[in-house]
């Protein structure tokens, strides 16, 4: 069973300014992904800063991929067999599949970095304005005396 919720109220001040909203909200729901594998959280770390967390226990390093294309973060793995191993698995608890999750980036927000440690894959976003979007202040110029527009005779 899937329960939704409506987070719009939460998300009313940034109306026409940020697509960051939506992308938090769509994340779980896009990509036919229903399976909910591999989990996941989404933290805000500062004011423009955020990181993905991801469980991917029981793969190395060279098994995932993290990639960024235009708006959309992609992270994947793929589970390689160790030639071999003798053991056989009695019962399998710890999943170890091959996946995709996929992510709508929101304008300006950059990786910056992946880590993975004690079996968590984090990958660190940060939200960069360019200068020509950064809000400024316009000094407001006191005129002094009134102006009188002459008219000369024709």
């Amino acid at each position: 069973m899937f329960t939704m919720f409506d987070l719009t109220p939460l998300y009313r001040s940034t109306v026409g300014f940020d697509r960051l909203a939506s992308m938090l909200e769509s994340m779980g729901h896009a990509e036919g992904n229903g399976t909910g594998y591999p989990p996941y959280n989404i933290e805000r770390i500062g004011d423009d800063e955020y990181r993905v967390t991801m469980a991917v226990a029981g793969f190395s390093p060279e098994e995932l991929n993290v990639e960024v294309k235009e708006n959309s973060l992609t992270i994947s793995a793929n589970k390689t067999e160790k030639p071999g191993s003798d053991s056989s698995v009695l019962y399998r608890g710890i999943a170890s599949r091959n996946f995709e999750r996929r992510f709508q980036l929101a304008d300006f927000v950059k990786v910056t970095g992946a880590s993975l440690e004690n079996g968590l894959l984090h990958v660190e976003l940060k939200r960069e304005l360019p200068e020509a979007k950064k809000p400024r202040t316009i000094e407001i110029q006191k005129v002094t005396g009134s102006k009188a527009i002459e008219q000369k005779a024709a």
